[in-house]
């Protein structure tokens, strides 16, 4: 998995550390309003499949950092924690997240990966203008964003 991210670019890399129908969850399994955010967000197959999603993220933000925390797992189960720092292109709005990263391995390629982070505070560096009204708390008030 460490392998994946060091060059998650480029296709030949990728293509030989995965199997040719890898399932790769990217943020969620399906939804479609992040999906208009960021396109690459749900679930999608094959190696040009996380290849196409970091060449995005790279358009859409800088990569100030990104910093592996944690890395463990079986022959079978691997997970990356960890934190970064992207700087969006249009807005250049700063935001720092945790992620965690999840695979699954068969006879030594992955087969399952997926790429969790905070989406709230990542979806908010596109963020241009408006507020956003909750009711999350039973006995609370709405909040406004």
């Amino acid at each position: 998995m460490s392998s994946i991210v060091e060059k998650p670019t480029d296709i030949d890399h990728v293509r030989s550390l995965v199997t040719p129908d890898v399932i790769y969850v990217s943020l969620n399994y399906e939804n479609l309003d992040l999906k208009r955010i960021m396109p690459w967000a749900g679930t999608s197959r094959g190696p040009e499949s996380i290849v196409k999603t970091f060449v995005d993220v790279g358009r859409y933000w800088e990569i100030q950092s990104f910093e592996p925390e944690a890395l463990f797992g079986t022959s079978e189960y691997a997970a990356m924690f960890g934190r970064f720092t992207y700087r969006s292109t249009v807005l250049s709005k700063l935001v720092t997240t945790p992620f965690a990263v999840f695979a699954k391995v068969e006879q030594g390629r992955c087969t399952y990966l997926q790429f969790m982070e905070d989406t709230f505070a990542t979806g908010a560096s596109f963020r241009s203008g408006g507020s956003w009204t909750f009711q999350s708390n039973p006995d609370g008030e709405q909040v406004v964003i």
